[in-house]
């Protein structure tokens, strides 16, 4: 095989054989998806996450027999000082971070926001219990900040792996969800003004990083509807969790998302290194059903 065709070959293009990666939230749902499409395929995953048994159970469960390493770290990624031991410890072990990924965060309260008058609206969305300052600031504070700070605490380790491998840039990416990106409230305010705020973040980080002559890719993913704690409420033994086809027949793929799909998104986003300061949608075009804002 000649070189020129050797370069087309789809096991170097997304290769991230060797690569050292941090996924955060990586214990369940699109985390543990990020996780094993990168270690499957040879990288050494640091998972990160508050709850030691969900990442020990993923390293038992889905770190065996692999191409490459799960490594379990406990760490709330909310604290700055936590986030600041976390980089120590991931200093203490590897000389450079090829790939970060930022993908912990939480869903706010459901509210119900169809209605038919001001009143009803007012009572909905104002009155009720379950609508509070509380339940922003902590869904911003765990979907916003930590993908700021992260970031910042360790880009000298994904400078330094940009500095050691000719023609490779290291790694960021965000997870948000098309929540941030379409019209629709879907029933919590909250939490699709904290995406959209992650979506605006993720295009500042890019720029400035690029502006102060730093050669770090950052790029977002947006997930449409997957299989999560988040989105079922819950996990099953191998902390993996299910969502009937059913339930989604109006989303133009007629399925939720499958761990393949959001895998070619990550080895995709982590990869190519000519793509930096995008949010791509991976949703079986939800956004097409509900309309970008």
């Amino acid at each position: 095989m000649s070189q020129s065709n050797y370069n087309f070959l789809a096991e170097d293009i997304f290769s991230v054989k060797g690569k050292v990666a941090l996924v955060t939230g990586g214990g369940s749902g699109i985390g543990l998806m990020a996780t094993q499409a990168l270690a499957v395929n040879g990288a050494r995953v640091y998972i990160v996450g508050r709850t030691e048994k969900k990442l020990d159970t993923v390293t038992a469960t889905h770190g065996l027999n692999i191409a490459g390493e799960i490594i379990p770290i406990t760490a709330d990624v909310t604290s700055k000082s936590e986030i600041a031991k976390l980089f120590k410890e991931i200093e203490s072990r590897e000389q450079h971070l090829d790939i970060l990924i930022n993908n912990a965060g939480i869903s706010s309260n459901s509210l119900e926001t169809e209605v038919k008058s001001a009143e009803q609206m007012k009572k909905n969305l104002f009155d009720a219990e379950d609508s509070t300052f509380e339940d922003w600031v902590d869904t911003y504070r765990s979907n916003v900040p930590q993908q700021f700070f992260m970031t910042m605490a360790f880009l000298p380790l994904l400078q330094k792996a940009t500095e050691h491998q000719h023609g490779y840039s290291s790694a960021v990416i965000n997870i948000s969800s098309i929540s941030g990106i379409v019209q629709a409230s879907q029933h919590h305010f909250a939490y699709n003004a904290s995406k959209a705020a992650a979506v605006q973040l993720n295009k500042l980080l890019a720029a400035q990083i690029a502006d102060n002559g730093l050669k770090i890719r950052v790029n977002s993913i947006a997930p449409g509807v997957f299989p999560s704690e988040m989105t079922t409420g819950e996990s099953g033994p191998d902390q993996k969790s299910y969502i009937p086809k059913e339930k989604y027949q109006k989303v133009p793929a007629r399925r939720p998302g499958k761990d393949r799909d959001m895998a070619a998104a990550v080895l995709f986003t982590a990869t190519n290194q000519y793509l930096n300061g995008q949010t791509v949608a991976v949703d079986g075009g939800y956004i097409l059903h509900a309309g970008a804002a």
